[in-house]
């Protein structure tokens, strides 16, 4: 660890107390222990030296496994909503929670995995496939949580994208993700530079083995990348169980192993005396581990680690309240923000005090329990809804699902150790009643039935399905033959049928989409608790839906670069591989050049009212110069990587006007072409989320950094910035480009 800029003061005063420590004491801080809390990775106190411990705890949507504490949206909502302020709101909100409940280290965000397997079952964790918009919001969310002083431990660094073989398993080995220098820089590490760049204090490197390392033992991108091209200055954390060997780990960078001393402990304590782990490199462990605590502020009035995380839920224990009231607004929206609205015909949206509603679908409800049980539960997992036998049994074997949707009743989150708590959740349906309620409206339901009858006096039908998603199995399917089956049944006898998907991954809809019936179509997502009270909101037209989607939507499964999991086969049978030979072309990259069309494309949803584009600008800095545009980065590494990377070289600047009646909000997109062979068409490189009252103008500006114009020389292993004629477009999504220029480098 250097200690630069602004870790030095936290750097030096880690050194002073680290430097007190025995090597017993320091290999405490190194490896985890059991505890009288239900944290999911715990460091014991070392009194003599007054450090209290830390509390590390699950996860990047929320604190899961305790009460009293909100279900937020999950990542992929937060990044269909391309809302970067609402995602700084999200994370100081739920920053709060955590640190008030005693939780030293949020185990999140999730940035990885990106999504480049479709059916991976954590892609829901994660905010987009697209690294510039996936960077942008960690960048937030990093920022607003460690401002509240609790450590974001960005994750699962790297490569993790799939879940089959994603852990040893009997005499088979991890899947390794074959990755080659390029690719790795301008897609996989892009977004966790972003958050190292924020300041993340801690990462968590991940189960897959990388070129045929294990990611929690490769040298190459721990100390390589992380630390020395990115200059990380905080602490490497293992997954939980990722570590597989003692002394080679701790020579790759590894500062922390969890949950246990299973090959450190005692064993590094030996490692260190027999000289086969330098002392040097224990202190470098300790020192990082507690200058995080320091950076963060964590040394003067932060909560007794674990404080609000009783171990046990079902046993009498002290209730501390970690939510704050201040933040509904907050959640509520989030929520609706992350809806995307894809089809609406006929002005079947927003409804208008229908006579009569007709609701139908299994996601319409709430599942019939949310109640915590001792040890393992589907409360804990967020598996309420799900196949709770195929989840249990699923989690720890790591393979392909059978289950596509959750049938038990709506979902607020995905499954698994991102899962939030819910302990107070809003319906779909629980608020369609009330607002039928309020309206006088006849109300009819049915969320059984495959083919149910069909009231013929329906004003509206309302279809929930949802396509559910969960740690330790990937998906099955981009479809599902009930839900569609549903969906048409529904549609043959209503006219005006209304579809609601609540998706925690890439849903296929080509089955019903063109169906005459069929008049709108909404992706849901995973809205948190707020989820009810959102989506009425958006269908009585209170709120007007802005989202748009983070991935892109095909009309076939073949249509995309990586659809499933990769499997062991032939000669490597017992040593998976998954070769990452598409390199950075993956969802609309791919798309746009194979000039295959989607259905839906990336970064495209619609709204309630309408946008017009103008006046594109495009001008170089004032303040450049020609060294400024110098084709290699010259400056000092500080974390985030050489700090003339996010020097500023050129401003792009739109005008969007809302030409409609009523008032709405349109993100603006920025994408750049850059020059030379092989380069992607396009890639999104900058984006701003304007409100504009109806016939009110907005401007907005995107700043161009010295990386955003970059691409990765092997060579000279530097960021390039070429010289040519940079295509410009700004525009409503990746295919509706309404504005086209040009910047010459």
């Amino acid at each position: 660890m250097a200690g630069a800029g602004l870790w030095a003061d936290a750097f030096t005063k880690s050194r002073a107390l680290v430097g007190r420590m025995t090597v017993a004491e320091k290999v405490t801080l190194t490896t985890g222990a059991s505890s009288n809390t239900s944290c999911s990775g715990f460091i014991p106190a070392i009194p003599r030296v007054k450090f209290p411990g830390l509390c590390l705890s699950d996860a990047g949507n929320g604190l899961r496994g305790t009460d009293f504490v909100s279900a937020w949206p999950s990542g992929i909502h937060v990044g269909a909503s391309w809302n970067k302020d609402l995602a700084r709101e999200r994370g100081t909100g739920m920053g709060g929670e955590f640190r008030t409940k005693g939780v030293n280290v949020l185990l999140g965000p999730v940035v990885g995995p990106t999504g480049r397997v479709v059916l991976s079952g954590r892609n829901w964790e994660g905010f987009s496939i697209d690294p510039y918009l996936a960077g942008a919001l960690v960048f937030e969310t990093v920022s607003a949580i460690q401002e509240v002083g609790v450590i974001t431990s960005t994750k699962h660094y790297i490569g993790n994208e799939q879940e089959t073989n994603r852990n040893p398993s009997g005499d088979i080995e991890a899947v390794s993700s074959n990755i080659d220098d390029k690719t790795m820089h301008e897609l996989y590490l892009w977004p966790f530079q972003d958050a190292v760049h924020a300041g993340t204090g801690n990462i968590m490197c991940s189960y897959n083995r990388l070129n045929n390392s294990y990611g929690c033992a490769n040298s190459k991108s721990l100390n390589g990348l992380l630390k020395t091209e990115l200059g990380f200055e905080g602490f490497v954390v293992s997954d939980w169980g990722a570590q597989h060997a003692g002394v080679a780990t701790a020579l790759a960078g590894l500062d922390m192993a969890m949950p246990s001393d299973d090959l450190w402990g005692s064993h590094l304590a030996d490692a260190v005396k027999n000289g086969s782990v330098p002392e040097s490199r224990l202190d470098d462990m300790a020192t990082r581990i507690v200058a995080a605590w320091y950076q963060l502020g964590q040394d003067k009035g932060f909560p007794m680690p674990g404080i609000g995380m009783a171990a046990d839920l079902t046993k009498p224990h002290n209730i501390i309240d970690g939510r704050n009231s201040s933040f509904r607004s907050t959640l509520f929206d989030g929520a609706v923000e992350g809806h995307v609205l894809v089809k609406n015909t006929r002005n079947s949206l927003p409804l208008k005090t229908p006579s009569m509603l007709s609701v139908f679908g299994y996601s319409a409800k709430n599942p019939d329990h949310n109640n915590p049980k001792s040890g393992s539960s589907p409360w804990l997992f967020g598996g309420e809804s799900f196949n709770t036998t195929e989840y249990e049994g699923g989690f720890f074997s790591n393979k392909i699902g059978t289950t596509p949707i959750a049938f038990e009743g709506t979902i607020y989150s995905g499954g698994g150790s991102g899962a939030t708590s819910q302990s107070l959740a809003v319906s779909p349906f629980d608020a369609i009643v009330q607002q039928a309620y309020d309206d006088g409206t006849a109300l009819f339901w049915d969320f059984t039935t495959g083919d149910p009858f069909v009231n013929p006096a329906s004003d509206a039908c309302l279809v929930f399905g949802n396509a559910f998603a969960a740690e330790g199995l990937d998906r099955p399917g981009s479809h599902d033959d009930y839900t569609d089956s549903l969906i048409k049944a529904v549609a043959d006898h209503c006219n005006n049928t209304i579809v609601i998907l609540h998706n925690a991954g890439i849903r296929l809809v080509d089955q019903f989409i063109d169906h005459p019936n069929v008049t709108a179509l909404i992706f849901a997502h995973l809205p948190g608790e707020a989820s009810g009270k959102a989506i009425v909101s958006i269908l009585y037209g209170e709120s007007n839906p802005s989202g748009k989607l983070p991935y892109t939507v095909a009309r076939n499964e073949s249509d995309y670069a990586v659809l499933g999991p990769d499997v062991p086969e032939g000669i490597f049978a017992k040593f998976p591989q998954s070769n990452f030979s598409e390199g950075v072309f993956v969802d609309y990259r791919q798309f746009d050049a194979k000039n295959i069309t989607p259905r839906y494309e990336f970064g495209f949803g619609l709204s309630y009212t309408t946008f017009n584009y103008s006046n594109l600008q495009i001008n170089k800095t004032v303040a450049a110069n020609d060294s400024f545009f110098a084709q290699y980065p010259t400056g000092a590494v500080r974390p985030g990587g050489q700090v003339d990377l996010w020097d500023v070289l050129a401003e792009v600047s739109a005008d969007i006007k809302n030409v409609g009646e009523v008032d709405g909000a349109e993100v603006a997109q920025l994408y750049v072409g850059v020059p030379g062979e092989g380069e992607p068409v396009r890639q999104l490189r900058g984006f701003e989320k304007r409100a504009a009252n109806a016939s009110l103008s907005a401007t907005v500006r995107f700043p161009l950094t010295r990386r955003d114009l970059s691409v990765w020389d092997v060579t000279r292993q530097r960021w390039s910035l070429e010289r040519g004629r940079y295509k410009v477009w700004v525009g409503a999504s990746s295919r509706d480009l309404r504005l086209e220029g040009a910047l010459v480098i």
